[in-house]
């Protein structure tokens, strides 16, 4: 597991930006697993300012979608993911799949986004957000750490921080269609971005804490090439926050333009 603590918002937009952008320029990233959530937001503006067609040909991923809401309500993950990544990304609408939380048959429906995954030849780079419960994706504590895309009924505390995005609280869905931890483990590389201190405690629970169905995000201490992102207020919680910016130094050096002092940015294995 990579560590990587950087200053500002912009630094993690330049930096996940020119991340990405390498590994397709590379021949490495023609699928990308998306999240939805604030956390990302940095991740694809970084990423449209080095658009090239090369980005508009990627085939896209969506970890969940509630079940229940319509797609055409501002705050389903299929409008989302067209808003904050199909469009600003140009990539084709046809090639940008989200799971049916409308579905008649739901079981179905996430076999089939498995299936569909897998047709594509797996997810070459997963980004994710946590949630202020430790979860990736709609993957609640107590989540099976071999999960495959499922439905799952979402935490109260997961319901509360979501309110935000709508009019009323008890609008919240409560239920979802997620991809399982085990169908996000299958993903050949991991991203995941956090921001804001409200997300430390979680981060530190994923990164240092025991690996356990508690904090489902803890299972990325299980995959041989995940990269933390995060700001100093996500980073705030953590131990082993200067063995993190020192190993940077050490094996990197401080080459990145957001990266210009060892006592505030960093990676570690």
């Amino acid at each position: 597991m990579q560590i990587v603590i950087l200053a500002t918002t912009d630094d993690i937009e330049t930096f996940t930006g020119d991340y990405i952008l390498n590994r397709i320029e590379a021949g490495h990233l023609r699928v990308l697993g998306v999240a939805t959530g604030s956390s990302p937001l940095p991740v694809y503006r970084g990423l449209a300012k080095r658009w090239t067609p090369k980005v508009g040909a990627l085939t896209a991923f969506a970890l969940d979608e509630y079940v229940g809401l319509d797609y055409s309500h501002p705050e389903s993950y299929h409008a989302v993911v067209d808003r904050e990544v199909t469009q600003p990304l140009r990539l084709d609408p046809m090639r940008v799949h989200v799971p049916d939380g409308n579905a008649p048959d739901l079981d179905a429906a996430a076999a089939d986004y498995e299936s569909l995954i897998a047709q594509s030849g797996g997810v070459d780079l997963q980004i994710l957000g946590i949630g202020t419960t430790g979860h990736i994706g709609f993957n609640e504590p107590t989540s099976s750490l071999n999960s495959r895309t499922r439905v799952k009924t979402l935490a109260l505390q997961t319901r509360a921080d979501n309110a935000r995005f709508f009019d009323a609280p008890e609008l919240v869905p409560s239920l979802c269609l997620t991809q399982g931890l085990g169908t996000i483990l299958d993903a050949a590389e991991i991203l995941m971005v956090a921001q804001g201190e409200s997300k430390a405690h979680a981060i530190a629970q994923a990164v240092e804490g025991p690996l356990t169905a508690m904090c489902p995000a803890s299972v990325l201490q299980l995959h041989p090439r995940a990269t933390i992102v995060l700001d100093e207020a996500a980073a705030s919680e953590l131990l082993h926050s200067d063995y993190y910016r020192y190993v940077f130094a050490q094996q990197r050096g401080i080459t990145h333009p957001g990266l210009i002092d060892p006592g505030r940015s960093a990676t570690a294995n």
